[in-house]
């Protein structure tokens, strides 16, 4: 097996590159190595390279994701633009590769004239992070709609599933270990039409009571059973709170915002507040939907 370094690629891999350039916080401190692959084969020929010791962390648009400080050893892949195939196979099924952006999904299945496919938009991520968390919106589920999904391992081996050998819940999904989605194919309701006016109506929607001109990661906790974390959240008091350049949103409390100067440190401090709170007031756990992956900064 090769070291990352030594393997020739078609794409870019860059070194210590900086994960607050790329997370949606702007946040987060270093990959070791950052790899841009040019296609799928050359995503396949660098897995099969690797050595069987590196950590690998699949990377999408960087959403739901807080990177600590310390940043991530190992490499992290961003094959966003290497999977960004999306086409129509059947009357009521679309394969879509992983890079795909959801808001992009669903604008075009409603060209297609496919539905229910409106809700996608409101996932801020790609397909493949949808699938890898079973991504929601406005009553729909990603994994409602898998007939089938292709992945890629660590040795660059391609294998397609079915759902059956997914166990899939509210926002987690698990599968064969060491495998990263790269398609689905999606099928959608006959007699069922995807309406633009709905899509735009969702994502103005959104635009009113979520804090989308500013640095988050999407919703920090899930909604626990019966219930909404915001709302939980903004029940405790704790609306507008900050630590340092971390702060709960006063538009919407499941939302931590970086005004600016915050650190991965600021943001996960402030996240165990929200949660400890939430505990002690109203005696629920909340659990992440935000990933938080990395070292702590030395």
């Amino acid at each position: 097996m090769t070291a990352a370094t030594e393997i020739p690629v078609q794409g870019q891999l860059l070194h210590n590159e900086p994960m607050s350039r790329h997370t949606s916080l702007r946040v987060g401190g270093p990959a070791e190595l950052y790899f841009v692959p040019a296609s799928l084969g050359d995503l396949q020929h660098f897995l099969r390279e690797l050595d069987e010791d590196t950590p690998v962390y699949w990377f999408g648009t960087g959403t739901n994701l807080l990177i600590r400080d310390g940043g991530l050893r190992g490499v992290v892949i961003a094959a966003m633009k290497a999977l960004r195939d999306l086409e129509r196979v059947d009357p009521y099924v679309v394969r879509a590769g992983a890079g795909v952006p959801c808001t992009q999904l669903a604008r075009q299945c409603i060209r297609w004239g496919l539905g229910p496919s409106e809700w996608f938009a409101g996932i801020p991520g790609t397909v493949g992070g949808a699938l890898a968390m079973n991504a929601g919106a406005h009553g729909g589920e990603t994994w409602n709609h898998v007939m089938s999904v292709k992945t890629i391992d660590r040795h660059g081996e391609i294998h397609e599933r079915a759902p059956a050998e997914y166990s899939v819940g509210y926002r987690t999904v698990r599968g064969p270990a060491n495998e990263w989605f790269i398609e689905a194919l999606l099928k959608f309701e006959e007699g069922v039409t995807g309406s633009m006016e709905t899509l735009n109506a969702m994502l103005e929607r959104r635009k009113r009571t979520q804090p989308l001109g500013l640095p988050s990661c999407g919703s920090v906790f899930q909604n626990p059973d019966g219930n909404f974390a915001a709302r939980l959240i903004e029940s405790a008091g704790l609306k507008g709170f900050s630590i340092g350049g971390a702060e709960i949103s006063d538009k919407h409390a499941n939302f931590v915002i970086n005004r600016g100067d915050a650190t991965a440190r600021d943001v996960e401090t402030l996240i165990k507040h929200m949660h400890q709170s939430v505990l002690d007031i109203h005696g629920i756990d909340l659990h992440h939907e935000v990933r938080i992956l990395g070292e702590k900064a030395r």
